[in-house]
């Protein structure tokens, strides 16, 4: 057998296999990188609700690139210039003038150019520098020590010459004492540039590429500790550096792969074990698949934004949308197995995880029985009240009562409920997309003004009051044996639609009229109360009503054969081969709980019409004897019905039938 083989022949348990196969990996790629605090989390947080985040190994908190460039142009700007002294010069000045005075020893003019000298070179002679040259500190290094100075303590060539020009007196003109002056002035400190420039160069070199370092159990924040910044670059830094924020890593996706593989795994056994019809439905389980991985791929796309966001997810809907179309329980568990895998992107995953079963087992209370708008408000309501509590106990165990004082927190909790509502539109995609069918469109589908129910009652008027008893008579049955009752009213109320073509071929229509099948062959007649079956289908399908609808005309006749036609037939027609598939009609035979209850309440009352007699014993054996042809007539093997619900639904049946046709009760004498 060749693999085109095996997928056709198993081609819905290879799809099984591709869907969860494609749901592990792409879980395992959305799901964070690290287990521990990632950085998403700190994002929007004005108080750290965790528990105290302690250093696990030495931690150096490193400077940005910016900082650095920012604090090396700072010193730049800032750095010390240096200066040198060389008294050569001015020495071999002074000498000079010493010669002079020895030759004229009674000049006046040289006694007080040598007296102005000794006061400018006593305070020293500077090099010449603007103002825009001038940076920082000013140091004169004199016998190998650096002393501070400031450059308005010197004289430069220019002050020193005013200097001569304002201590000239009468006797010495002073532009003759300035010019005698400035022939022996010099320059006697000196800007070292080259000094300068080194000092510059170790200084940058001592620039620490390090704000701040911490240690082993060092706390880098407490719990309710308030969060600046500041801080949140510390809590960043330290995730990265400790590989908590990281790249992915092989182990790091091997490990996810498992994780996704091991709950997706449970939750498919949890189907093929527990829920075998769900199971043998690829669109249900391709539906409960993609509202786990939506969900996680929301919690992806929500967390990089912080964990106020993440929190208003409104995680709740997730119970309310499996459990309209499905059960309390697997509302539950895909519930459960979702949470596990979104508490992946929570920074405290207890609380979460906590939290959130707590508010979707409140939920899945709600929903239990979900007919009406309303409700979905309620169940909006009922998640808020769950929320606050858990949230509010969790933190009073935990002892972080400050967060209940945080009008913050309670923001995403609010929103969360809110979004509750969007169960409706969701509701309403998942039963175009899938073929699913809600309470809410089976009780649109039972108002007696819809097109289709106004044309059979008008149109119909005795198969449409048939119809009305069916209803009656199964709802009452599935509501004790148990089954979705508001399902197989909306089935019953349209099982018969396609006797709206020819409706006085059917007796319930025949009030007082010549019966047409006396006109026609009974091969013909045959053929015409076959055909309300398919026409039926056409109807439905024209009218777009739900396959789970569609189900109930195609199964409640089953494969039976129309039995009054076929003995007539077999009477007319003795020692003849008869095709008893011709009075057969097509099928297939119900299939589920509903279905098959529907074909008993459908069989029992159309035949209850013809009794000339309704009293309990005679409506108790015609109860039996239908039902207990369909069952010889195997048209039950495939329901989930047990021999227990069939004797209970001859009992309800047998009491609605007396109600009915108000038998009295006989009592024994």
């Amino acid at each position: 057998m060749n693999l085109f083989n095996i997928i056709r022949d198993k081609h819905s348990l290879v799809y099984k296999i591709v869907l969860y196969v494609t749901a592990v990996f792409i879980v395992a790629f959305l799901l964070p990188l690290k287990y521990e605090y990632s950085v998403s989390s700190i994002k929007g947080l004005k108080i750290w609700p965790y528990r105290d985040l302690v250093v696990e190994r030495e931690f150096f908190l490193q400077k940005s690139d910016a900082e650095l460039k920012a604090e090396r142009n700072e010193l730049t700007k800032d750095a010390s210039m240096y200066f040198k002294e060389s008294t050569g010069e001015r020495d071999a000045k002074m000498n000079e003038l010493q010669l002079q005075m020895n030759l004229f020893p009674d000049s006046p003019l040289l006694k007080k150019a040598k007296e102005l000298l000794d006061s400018v070179y006593t305070a020293g002679v500077i090099e010449s520098l603007n103002e825009m040259e001038l940076i920082g500190n000013l140091y004169l290094v004199r016998s190998g020590e650096a002393i501070n100075v400031n450059y308005d303590d010197f004289f430069t060539i220019d002050k020193a010459v005013e200097y001569f020009r304002k201590h000239a007196t009468d006797e010495i003109n002073k532009e003759s004492l300035a010019e005698e002056c400035a022939k022996y002035l010099a320059i006697t400190v000196f800007y070292d540039k080259s000094f300068s420039e080194k000092a510059i160069s170790e200084n940058l070199g001592n620039v620490s590429v390090y704000k701040t370092s911490f240690q082993p159990g060092d706390i880098l924040i407490r719990h309710l500790e308030e969060i600046d910044q500041k801080k949140r670059e510390i809590i960043k830094e330290y995730l990265i550096a400790t590989g908590k924020a990281g790249d992915s890593t092989p182990l790091n996706f091997t490990g996810k792969l498992i994780i996704a593989f091991l709950l997706f795994g449970i939750l498919m056994l949890y189907l093929a074990f527990f829920r075998k019809t769900i199971f043998g439905q690829a669109r249900q389980v391709t539906f409960i698949f993609l509202v786990v991985v939506l969900s996680v791929t929301f919690s992806r796309i929500t967390a990089p934004y912080g964990l106020l966001f993440f929190a208003a997810l409104p995680f709740a809907l997730i119970p309310v949308l499996v459990r309209i179309f499905f059960d309390s329980r697997t509302a539950l568990f895909t519930f459960l197995i979702t949470i596990l895998f979104c508490s992946f992107f929570a920074a405290d995953k207890f609380q979460f995880v906590f939290t959130q079963l707590i508010i979707g087992m409140g939920t899945i209370f709600s929903v239990a029985e979900m007919r009406k708008r309303r409700e979905l408000l309620i169940s909006g309501l009922v998640v808020l009240f769950f929320y606050v509590t858990a949230f509010a106990g969790y933190n009073l165990i935990m002892g972080s009562e400050k967060i209940l004082t945080q009008k913050i927190f309670y923001l995403p909790i609010i929103i969360s409920s809110l979004l509750i509502l969007l169960a409706y539109p969701f509701i309403f995609l998942a039963e175009k997309s899938f073929g699913f069918i809600s309470d809410f469109t089976l009780m649109e589908l039972c108002d007696l003004n819809t097109p289709l129910l106004r044309e059979l009652s008008l149109k119909v008027p005795g198969t449409f009051q048939h119809s009305l008893q069916v209803a009656n008579l199964a709802e009452e049955a599935i509501f004790h044996i148990g089954g979705n009752a508001l399902l197989i009213r909306a089935g019953a109320m349209y099982h018969d639609i396609g006797k709206i073509d020819n409706p006085r071929y059917f007796t319930e229509n025949q009030v007082g009229e010549i019966n047409p099948h006396t006109e026609i062959l009974p091969e013909e007649s045959v053929k015409i109360i076959i055909a309300h079956v398919i026409k039926g289908i056409e109807k439905a399908k024209e009218h777009k009503l739900p396959d789970a609808i569609i189900d109930f005309i195609r199964t409640h006749h089953g494969t039976t054969t129309v039995g009054w036609f076929y003995n007539n037939f077999k009477k007319e027609h003795q020692g003849e081969k008869i095709n008893e598939d011709a009075f057969r009609y097509p099928g297939p035979i119900p299939f589920s709980k509903e279905t098959a209850v529907l074909m008993m309440a459908d069989g029992v009352e159309a035949a209850s019409r013809s009794l000339k007699k309704y009293d309990a014993l005679a409506i108790s054996e015609l109860v039996d004897r239908i039902i207990d042809y369909k069952i010889s007539e195997n048209q039950l093997i495939n329901a989930e019905i047990t021999f227990k619900d069939i004797t209970t639904v001859k009992k309800i049946f047998k009491k609605r039938l007396m109600n009915m046709y108000h038998v009295r009760i006989e009592y024994p004498r």
